[in-house]
């Protein structure tokens, strides 16, 4: 395992690192096991640096930011870990669970930063586009991924009336009979990915349907079958993903695309409002 690039670099570049960037270093190689879940917070407080050395020490071994270092070591196991593994992996028993929420919205907001660096803005508009062009818009996300879907769904069909999450996995040959190149399937996936969810996606793009993918990293399963790619950070100090990033993309997604179509979806609003009004549906 230690030969993979990831290390590699660590070694072949130990001459040149400063006391701190050492430290990191002898923790990674020490701990490779149990240091690729690890967030830079985390990782910060374990070997006694602070969190920007941890950046730099990532920059210094010309990746990306800590994110691209953190995956290539993931990748550097080469297996995938259970979700009891990785719960074992980055839990300290004697730890106080009071700084549990300290900890945790320091790990969304890094997620929050590392999303905002990594998307691009003409992809952003293009998804909005899309959504806006599309005959009919189907979600994909299973699992805990079912909540962010849900989320957009909700929004979409207020708005647009032509919207649907496929929440039976059973029975999405039923649902995507039809689908067409007029069509936009959104898929949502993180790891550890759904079978189900690539299979879809894959069928999809081969009845030629618009894809969005919206995963947390290049090396996402879901990545080959987007037309367009949204990448959204999901890593916090626990076995469960942050979907802090996933959902301010899916409400950017929305918030774009009422207000390039504010005029058709003001007059939609108003008479949704005379609806709920004339059913009483919310508490005054």
């Amino acid at each position: 395992m230690l030969e993979s690039d990831v290390y590699r670099r660590i070694i072949e570049n130990r001459d040149k690192m400063s006391k701190s960037h050492k430290k990191i270093a002898n923790y990674l190689t020490e701990n490779n096991e149990t240091a690729p879940f690890l967030t830079a917070s985390r990782l910060a407080k374990n070997v006694g640096v602070g969190e920007a050395t941890v950046i730099r020490f990532a920059f210094f071994l010309n990746y990306k930011g800590y994110p691209d270092l953190q995956r290539h070591m993931q990748e550097a196991l080469q297996r995938k870990m259970t979700s009891a593994e990785v719960l074992a992996r980055t839990t300290d028993e004697n730890e106080k669970t009071e700084h549990v929420v300290t900890e945790i919205l320091n790990d969304d907001i890094q997620n929050l930063r590392t999303t905002l660096r990594q998307v691009d803005a003409e992809v952003f508009e293009k998804v909005v586009r899309q959504m806006i062009e599309a005959k009919r818009i189907y979600i994909i996300a299973y699992r805990s991924a079912t909540s962010v879907g849900a989320f957009l769904e909700f929004y979409l069909d207020l708005v647009l009336q032509n919207t649907e999450l496929i929440r039976q996995a059973d029975g999405v040959s039923e649902h995507l009979l039809d689908i067409t190149e007029e069509d936009l399937v959104i898929g949502f996936g993180f790891s550890r990915y759904t079978k189900r969810t690539v299979e879809v996606l894959k069928y999809v793009k081969q009845h030629n349907a618009k894809t969005v993918v919206i995963t947390d990293h290049l090396m996402s399963p879901l990545v080959p079958y987007g037309d367009m790619k949204i990448i959204a950070s999901t890593e916090i100090n626990s076995f469960i993903d942050s979907f802090s990033a996933p959902m301010s993309i899916v409400s950017a997604l929305i918030t774009a695309l009422t207000r390039s179509e504010h005029k058709k979806v003001e007059k939609r609003l108003k008479e949704l409002e005379d609806l709920w009004e004339t059913f009483d549906v919310f508490y005054d």
